[in-house]
């Protein structure tokens, strides 16, 4: 008689193939263009308008799928009837980016730089940090499974072609994957108003070694247990007594604070 298996095993199997199971309809002629072309990518099903497939035919002749044609004024794909798709949805199932060590130990050249989220559910606000975090060359970008914002079509619009490129990991426990890349020899930093440091005193002497910028949600900010595992508290200066960004703002300034 087999062993029975200990219950996080079978919960971790379970997740495994719900994700396995689970589609996303990207839209927009970016996101879907970008798709098509990154050869990790399952595609499973592609709508498009005449002047959406005219202006895709490059990409959907180097993807292989055989595109749907659609009247634009009844556009079949399940998306939000507000979205605009721009006359192209794509059915795709969502990057395996592997493993977090894996992602984070940089090129070899340059010290690498991570985005942590903790409970930034706003997929626009995502999307944005994944184009700022492709172009400052983040290895990453980090958030909780639960309470962050999944792949969705609104999120990849807003990274305008950068999700397909940029690593985003979705962890079970943020404050583990902390501890994780702390053990790689990463410095971890929390973004908090209050703080007493910046950036870059916090960094001062320490530019070669591998950075975490670990961004909490705008009003409720880090989590206290998120704080407790940081290395340390750190803000970005500000003139005047208004000292509040928008979250994907913040990024895109800590990012370019921490720079090499």
């Amino acid at each position: 008689m087999a062993a029975k298996k200990p219950k996080w095993v079978v919960e971790k199997e379970q997740a495994k193939r719900t994700a396995a199971a689970e589609t996303v309809w990207l839209f927009g002629l970016h996101a879907v263009r970008d798709a098509l072309l990154n050869p990790a990518r399952e595609k499973l099903r592609l709508i498009v308008t005449k002047n959406a497939s005219d202006r895709l035919a490059d990409a959907i002749s180097q993807s292989g799928i055989e595109p749907e044609m659609a009247d634009p004024r009844k556009f079949p794909a399940p998306i939000d009837p507000q979205s605009v798709h721009q006359g192209a949805a794509l059915e795709v199932r969502s990057l395996d980016w592997g493993a977090l060590a894996d992602c984070c130990l940089g090129d070899g050249v340059n010290p690498p730089r991570v985005v942590m989220l903790d409970r930034v559910t706003d997929p626009h606000n995502v999307g944005a940090i994944l184009r700022s975090a492709e172009v400052f060359g983040a290895s990453a970008v980090v958030a909780p499974r639960h309470y962050s914002a999944p792949e969705t079509g609104a999120l990849a619009k807003t990274a305008s072609g950068a999700l397909e490129r940029q690593p985003y990991l979705r962890v079970r426990n943020l404050s583990d994957a902390i501890q994780e890349l702390q053990n790689m020899g990463y410095l971890v930093l929390g973004l908090a108003g209050e703080a007493e440091i910046t950036i870059e005193q916090a960094l001062d002497g320490m530019r070669d070694r591998p950075v975490a910028l670990v961004l909490g949600a705008e009003g409720p900010g880090l989590r206290e247990k998120t704080r407790a595992s940081v290395d340390h508290l750190v803000k970005i200066e500000f003139a005047g007594a208004f000292g509040s960004l928008n979250v994907s703002n913040a990024a895109a300034i800590a990012l370019y604070a921490a720079r090499c």
